[in-house]
């Protein structure tokens, strides 16, 4: 028997072009093969143009591959209807984008119920579970403030309990911490270490190698290829922030 965990995310060959057929087809993803197993908190780290967001909206269902197999959970989503891939990106991902994607003119509570309303759960429920992960987040004292009246790393707190509503099976961050000053983007990368530690499996889409080195594992890719796939001693700045979720 072996112990090894589930892989949450297996990308096979995986290729995409734009234009396809077209005098100016251009193919961004070079047959990329990148697994991720249950509980991993990796890093995907390259330069601008580098084939990040590409790779970002197939990991996250947003995408399909033009060539390559896609397994998440063990299922082949490169083939599956629209319906059911969104069914996986609200379920299944939790999103977290570095503009935050809030719904303006709705309370923090409301934007934390959202992807469990289209879940289908029942209103008593949604409301305390987003309580629930608004508190974890640090903002209990902000249920019912609309994002225009919150900070910058306040709204990402908001989106990151949002991501979690559904309890997904992955976490999807890219840039996070991207619009936020160093202070609060130690507070968001925080919330992550805990996130991890309480056994998430997070990818972490980012350009900064300061913020891949938190994590235990960092991808890098350039040109559309993985250049390097490698290891690192996590260095955990979560400080006191590291109870479970």
């Amino acid at each position: 028997m072996t112990n090894e965990k589930k892989v949450v995310v297996d990308l096979q060959g995986i290729i995409k072009r734009f234009y396809i057929g077209q005098p100016n087809e251009l193919q961004i993803l070079n047959g990329m093969d990148i697994k991720v197993h249950e509980g991993e908190f990796v890093a995907i780290v390259g330069e601008s143009g580098s084939g990040k967001s590409t790779l970002m909206n197939i990991i996250g269902a947003l995408d399909r591959p033009t060539e390559g197999s896609y397994f998440f959970n063990g299922e082949d989503i490169s083939k599956l209807s629209d319906k059911k891939l969104s069914n996986i990106r609200n379920k299944q991902i939790g999103f977290v984008f570095q503009n935050f994607n809030l719904i303006p003119r709705t309370s923090a509570l409301k934007n934390v119920e959202i992807p469990m309303m289209y879940a289908g759960k029942g209103r008593k429920e949604r409301t305390n579970r987003a309580k629930e992960l608004l508190e974890i987040v640090g903002m209990a004292e902000r249920y019912d403030h609309n994002p225009n009246e919150l900070s910058g790393g306040q709204k990402q707190r908001v989106a990151i309990a949002r991501a979690m509503a559904n309890d997904p099976a992955l976490i999807l961050a890219d840039e996070p911490t991207g619009a936020l000053d160093t202070k609060t983007g130690r507070i968001v990368m925080d919330i992550f270490h805990k996130l991890h530690k309480s056994g998430k499996t997070i990818i972490l889409i980012t350009h900064s190698p300061e913020l891949a080195k938190e994590t235990e594992r960092i991808i890098t890719i350039s040109d559309g290829s993985v250049v390097s796939d490698t290891g690192t001693k996590v260095q955990d700045a979560g400080g006191e922030n590291n109870d479970a979720v």
